[in-house]
């Protein structure tokens, strides 16, 4: 008599995780298109791919206003508030009417978060402040990772995540974070243009100067042209760490044991999107900055962490 209410209390934590595992992925997508309506503003607004390149750059940080797409800028307003209105109910529906662990947990990370991020904005206005713009880049990629963890936190088809990472999967996550910080300085610091050639940057190979490129928080008081130091040392670096991360995770690919399946199938999920990731980069820089490629390059990063999230979450399994 006591297996059926057991079961039917089974029955009942299904359901529950998979509608808010619904609500998750809902979030997550909302969250992707934050990441590609702030790309929108942020790169149209400093004149990505116009004709009188890097001038536009130039008009952004010289204080005068910018004039990206008005439909844009209240898209990205309504998706934002959208996403915060998601997670508000991700916490309450996984907290009530009792705690759902580790769900909660990283329900009120995301959302605390989403409150960080609209508290940030406040500075937004003001595109000459390298590290605000870094915080919101990131963050807009760091929302799409948790709300992906979270949804799988909540997938009843995977098992519960208890265990550690393997030391090799925890170094491919830390390069490929790596990665993509560096990624976020050279679009905080609007040093697109600064390398404008493949694979080499402005005819080097390694980084001799402009190592104070790497500090986000200064003002900025033009854009880093062609062959400027400290976008040439940014370019180069991250290109350098999204080799590492590459070959990193060929061997968690290659070394993981045959009942750890899911793995090595995460580990190539991340290869092909991080491969996928560099064309989009190469394209960028070859097509003369093309805005859509460099919109591309962005929700790109956010879905290359999302896989890394998967890769780590299969690691614990």
């Amino acid at each position: 008599m006591a297996a059926a209410p057991a079961s039917a209390s089974t029955s009942a934590l299904q359901t529950r995780a998979r509608r808010l595992r619904a609500l998750a992925l809902i979030t997550c997508a909302l969250s992707c298109l934050v990441v590609i309506l702030s790309a929108c503003l942020r790169l149209s607004g400093a004149g990505l791919g116009c004709a009188d390149w890097p001038d536009c750059y130039g008009r952004v940080l010289s204080g005068l206003p910018s004039v990206p797409w008005q439909a844009a800028r209240l898209a990205h307003r309504v998706v934002a508030t959208l996403a915060l209105l998601m997670g508000v109910l991700l916490v309450w529906r996984c907290r009530r009417p009792q705690p759902m662990q580790p769900a909660a947990r990283l329900a009120g990370a995301l959302l605390a978060l989403m409150l960080f991020l609209s508290v940030v904005g406040i500075w937004s206005a003001d595109p000459r402040l390298a590290a605000v713009n870094f915080i919101n880049l990131l963050g807009g990629l760091a929302l799409v990772t948790f709300s992906w963890r979270l949804a799988l936190a909540l997938d009843p088809a995977r098992p519960a995540a208890h265990g550690e990472a393997g030391p090799l999967c925890r170094l491919a996550f830390a390069a490929l974070a790596l990665t993509v910080l560096l990624g976020g300085l050279i679009g905080a610091r609007y040093a697109a243009t600064a390398c404008g050639t493949l694979p080499a940057c402005e005819g080097a190979w390694w980084p001799t100067a402009g190592w104070s490129a790497l500090h986000p928080f200064v003002t900025l008081t033009g854009p880093a042209g062609p062959g400027d130091a400290g976008g040439v040392a940014l370019h180069l670096l991250h290109r350098y760490a999204a080799v590492l991360t590459a070959a990193l995770l060929i061997v968690v690919a290659l070394r993981s044991p045959p009942p750890a399946r899911n793995v090595r199938r995460a580990a190539l999920a991340a290869l092909a999107l991080l491969l996928l990731e560099g064309l989009t980069g190469a394209l960028t820089v070859a097509s003369g900055f093309s805005l859509w490629l460099a919109v591309a390059h962005n929700l790109g990063a956010a879905l290359l962490m999302a896989a890394a999230a998967s890769l780590m979450h299969s690691a614990r399994q």
